[in-house]
């Protein structure tokens, strides 16, 4: 089954997602991530990814077009633009999940301590949903 997580910018929230699917799922399901824009990779995303022993570090922010020539059977919208702008995905199912955008939430904070807490709860938020997936995909779990 391939799942794919869709955001705006393909640089935070759906770049945890792809990378804890990869870390704790990949035995199940084949994971992507992209936006419907191209925001580069976000570093605090990376920090605190690779604090939570997830090297997302290799990956890279991609849009839908770039996305490979598979059918996805699970898309699920990580933010509600990229829900308001989900492109057509023949065959695939669209779940909306949101979750806060670290970015915009910690745009104007200046303690970067701060900052990385409102990234790990995101991520732990995040984490807790790829965790219980099967309760979104309808598979069960083994």
């Amino acid at each position: 089954m391939n799942i794919l997580f869709l955001c705006t910018g393909n640089s935070c929230r759906s770049q945890m997602a792809h990378g804890f699917g990869n870390h704790l799922k990949s035995d199940k399901y084949k994971f992507y991530s992209a936006g419907t824009k191209k925001h580069g990779l976000n570093p605090y995303a990376v920090e605190v990814m690779k604090e939570a022993g997830v090297d997302i570090s290799h990956h890279e922010s991609n849009t839908t077009d770039e996305l490979p020539q598979e059918t996805m059977d699970i898309v699920f919208t990580v933010c509600s633009d990229a829900h308001e702008n989900c492109p057509f995905f023949p065959g695939g199912k669209v779940i909306h999940v949101g979750f806060d955008d670290p970015p915009r939430l910690t745009v104007k904070e200046t303690d970067e301590e701060k900052k990385r807490e409102v990234y790990r709860r995101v991520r732990d938020e995040i984490r807790a949903f790829v965790e219980n997936i099967e309760e979104y995909v309808g598979v069960e779990n083994d």
